[in-house]
């Protein structure tokens, strides 16, 4: 079986738990075990400031520059270390084994627009233009004032553009999302969240920032989140979502971006990387275009 997973949290979640072996959700042995991969591993480089116990609430967390380039040297020597196959680039997307392509979760840690060369010189293929928090270049999905794109943010995405580097839109907000695919030379990816119009979430996408989306050549990642897919999530109702995107604007937009090991539960019958083979079923004929082809399409337009 072959994938293109376009949100998993290997780096961060290195700290407290065995991803090579142990982690229940995908670990590399795990990923091993199928004929190709590639995996969007996210670089996520936040210092949590609260408890476990308090994560009922939203997580506060501070950037961290030491975190961004731990997690990108914690990539980098994984895959020297552990023999997988290749630190993603430009084209080589179809090597077997695991294939890690690293992708920044947010600009927080971001000073100056010239920081995207030092990230592209180190690796970084997929910039997320937000998480959680505004920053100088765009307003997030919680924003409490949606100013979408700056005059920084455009700069980024020309940058993006000009070096090969996917512009990911997840955590952004409604007018980020506009802003940006109303400039974007090169597709743009919704690399893990879901449809609006199917389960209302403030991490879901509407209808006409898809169209937008589309409108680039870019993909809706459909995830795993749980608090995304209603009140009783599962591996059906992750279908739902991507039968409303494929159905609507086109299969060719929809792929997959589960966010395994940043999330604490899982859908029903959606517990780990296991379950692929299961959600390939249920997707049928599309199957093979969801979980592979259109990534591996849409990266090549972007990395090359």
């Amino acid at each position: 079986m072959r994938l293109v997973d376009m949100h998993q949290d290997l780096a961060f979640s290195s700290m407290r738990m065995d991803v090579f072996r142990k982690a229940e959700q995908s670990n590399i042995t795990m990923l091993r075990d199928l004929e190709s991969c590639v995996i969007f591993g996210s670089i996520f480089p936040h210092i949590p400031l609260v408890t476990d116990q308090l994560r009922d609430a939203s997580m506060v967390t501070t950037p961290s520059r030491d975190m961004l380039l731990n997690q990108i040297l914690f990539y980098r020597k994984m895959c020297r270390d552990e023999s997988l196959g290749h630190v993603v680039s430009k084209g080589n997307l179809e090597n077997p084994g695991v294939n890690i392509l690293f992708a920044l979760e947010g600009t927080d840690t971001l000073i100056t627009n010239s920081d995207i060369e030092m990230l592209h010189t180190m690796g970084v293929r997929s910039i997320g233009l937000t998480w959680n928090y505004d920053t100088k270049f765009a307003a997030s999905c919680h924003s409490r004032k949606d100013y979408g794109l700056t005059g920084s943010g455009e700069r980024l995405v020309d940058d993006c553009n000009r070096l090969g580097i996917a512009v990911d839109m997840a955590h952004s907000s409604r007018k980020t999302m506009l802003d940006t695919c109303s400039i974007s030379s090169r597709p743009v990816i919704f690399s893990h969240g879901n449809v609006s119009s199917v389960d209302s979430h403030i991490r879901n996408i509407d209808d006409q920032c898809i169209d937008a989306i589309c409108s680039t050549g870019g993909l809706i990642g459909i995830t795993a989140i749980p608090q995304t897919l209603g009140s009783e999530p599962s591996i059906e109702r992750m279908v739902q979502h991507a039968e409303y995107v494929g159905e609507n604007f086109g299969w060719e937009h929809v792929a997959i971006g589960t966010d395994f090991l940043g999330i604490d539960s899982t859908p029903k019958c959606f517990e780990n990387v296991g379950n692929m083979s299961r959600l390939r079923e249920m997707l049928g004929s599309h199957a093979e275009s969801v979980l592979y082809h259109n990534a591996v399409r849409v990266l090549r337009q972007i990395l090359e």
